[in-house]
């Protein structure tokens, strides 16, 4: 895998992480339930993530904070 594909997918991998943290802390603490529209954009994301995995590029990658905040 080349160094920017390494990189995107690492960046992929942050915003999911930070995203199923705050999912965890919802459900463990507070008792409540994730949205269904936030787990579509978590499985959107994981999809995206596959993607610049296997190389495939069919669709424009989501755009996260990361990505602004690196450029």
């Amino acid at each position: 895998m080349s160094k920017s594909r390494r990189e995107e997918a690492a960046c992929h991998l942050r915003h999911l992480r930070l995203e199923l943290r705050e999912m965890s802390t919802m459900v463990n603490e507070e008792g409540l339930l994730p949205e269904s529209g936030e787990i579509k954009a978590l499985y959107s994301q994981a999809e995206a993530l596959l993607m610049v995995v296997e190389g495939v590029k069919k669709k424009k990658p989501p755009i996260f904070e990361d990505d602004l905040k690196a450029a």
